[in-house]
């Protein structure tokens, strides 16, 4: 009898797991009577047959005996095929080809010629490696940039089977893929830009201020008015991704298979614009089995933009109000509670009625103030009430669609929304999550502000959090305009952005 144990990784969540294979070889009996244990689900069990063939027709041979392999712990659910190459080494040490594989973390799948295919969450795996002091770790070569970049782990990106016996046998003879000293640059020349914009000062403002707090905020707009166009460029005004962002947004999306072969960190933020027809699950992630991140995860660190917010299914829609607030969500099933990150910012378009022209002053509204009311309804007052900053989108008129005036460049709003932010860092974090007890002290009115902030409640009937978030937009806006204190000019800006949900809804 011959035991040999090699080491993997699951991921559940955004975090990897350690995952203990054990491979125990009988010299009695055949391989028909060979089992796997732990929990594996249909893809791990099915791997038997695609190892055989791999080790086989990689010239190793296979074992007439059997085996038993056990995923440990046996009390946690494995998915997915990069258990592969593990259990195929294990395979092979039982047979007495390889030696002690003590420092080493090996995933990945492999095809019946014994070619390694690219798994998921190889950037969480290197993490793991890291946090467990474990030095080596061997991935599929498409996944060696990602995980390349966490430091102080030896990571040997290999494309075949008989490669990975060969770097165990004479590690000397391979070199670890490098990580990236920094972040790779963005590419601004396919960037879409502001400048291209013609008209919609007033919603550029707002979508400056929203960039620059980390602000949600919807656009309501006849169709053609530009709220796509608008909400396509936003992301160019957003600052790059610190190292400590890019690495997780880069773990989400690589647990999601989201990640190109030999793609790093993501370099630009996340723009996700999911169809109205998505399922609660979707958006916040689920799925059978271990739960996979959805778009308000992939949307971390980024924009998640809704268009025609009102055709989203109304249970959809509220299912947002948590990854709103807490920017995390959590998904329960009977045997795990998972969290994902998802701190995004929220950027909405919607029309003010089914067909579109409602208050259009060229255009004639067909819609019955019945249908009107039913269509406005789907968005709850709740939600709305997180959204920070509502803008009205009109339709460009002539002489400014045909203007020759030029409009200013992203490049140039990323700069004022750079200099806001790096103002909020420093006291701690973005003002949209600003929390309740430091709002008095970071958002201290003069008396002209306080006047024109009770005025406002009082004639709108704000609520205490839009009043909440009134004073946090009011503060972002003092940021950009370098003020220390917020003043009334400031409170009235902010103020503006909250009359539209009081002028539709009421």
């Amino acid at each position: 009898m011959a035991l040999f144990r090699t080491r993997s990784a699951a991921v559940y969540g955004i975090d990897a797991h350690l995952i203990d294979v054990e491979v125990d070889m009988y010299l009695s009996g055949s391989a028909r009577d060979s089992r796997m244990v732990g929990m594996p689900d249909v893809a791990v069990r099915e791997s038997r047959e695609r190892i055989k063939s791999a080790l086989i027709n990689s010239g190793f041979g296979y074992p007439n005996k059997t085996l038993t392999i056990n995923l440990a712990p046996a009390n946690v659910r494995k998915e997915g095929a990069g258990f592969d190459l593990p259990v195929a080494l294990g395979i092979l040490g039982a047979m007495g080809a390889v030696k002690n594989l003590d420092g080493h973390i090996l995933v990945g799948e492999l095809s019946l010629d014994g070619t390694i295919r690219p798994v998921r969450g190889a950037l969480s795996v290197a993490v793991c490696a890291r946090d467990k002091a474990i030095p080596n770790l061997i991935v599929p070569a498409e996944n060696a940039a990602e995980a390349a970049v966490v430091e102080g782990v030896s990571v040997y990106g290999v494309r075949h089977l008989a490669e990975v016996v060969d770097l165990l046998a004479r590690p000397e003879a391979f070199v670890p893929a490098s990580p990236a000293a920094n972040l790779p640059p963005e590419d601004d020349a396919a960037a879409v830009d502001f400048q291209e914009v013609r008209g919609q000062t007033m919603t550029k403002r707002a979508l400056e201020v929203a960039a620059a707090g980390s602000h949600n905020l919807l656009m309501i707009g006849p169709p053609g008015s530009g709220k796509t166009m608008l909400a396509k460029r936003f992301a160019g005004i957003l600052p790059p991704l610190t190292f400590d962002e890019a690495l997780e947004t880069t773990k989400i999306h690589s647990i999601a298979g989201l990640l190109s072969g030999g793609t790093g960190l993501l370099s630009r933020r996340p723009f996700r614009a999911p169809h109205h027809s998505i399922s609660d699950a979707g958006l916040l992630g689920g799925g059978a089995g271990i739960p996979r991140p959805g778009e308000v995860s992939l949307a971390h660190n980024g924009v998640l933009f809704l268009d025609e917010l009102p055709e989203f299914p109304r249970d959809v829609l509220e299912a947002l109000r948590q990854p709103i607030e807490d920017g995390s969500v959590s998904i329960a099933r009977s045997n795990m509670t998972l969290a994902f990150p998802s701190s995004f910012l929220l950027l909405a378009g919607m029309n003010p009625c089914k067909c579109g022209f409602y208050g259009d002053a060229t255009r004639e509204c067909r819609c019955t103030p019945a249908q009107i009311v039913q269509y406005l309804s789907k968005i709850s007052g709740p939600l709305l009430d997180r959204i920070d900053i509502h803008v009205e989108v009109p339709a460009v008129p002539y002489k400014e669609l045909r203007g020759n005036s030029s409009a200013e460049s992203s490049a140039e709003i990323r700069r004022r929304v750079a200099a806001a932010r790096a103002v909020q860092q420093a006291r701690g974090c973005y003002n949209s999550r600003m929390p309740v007890r430091l709002i008095r002290k970071q958002c201290a009115l003069d008396d002209s502000g306080e006047r024109t902030l009770e005025m406002a409640v009082r004639r709108m009937g704000l609520s205490a959090r839009a009043h909440d978030r009134v004073l946090k937009v009011a503060r972002t806006v003092a940021d950009l305009d370098h003020s220390e204190t917020v003043s009334a000019k400031h409170v009235a800006e902010a103020v503006q952005y909250r009359s539209l949900d009081r002028n539709y809804w009421n």
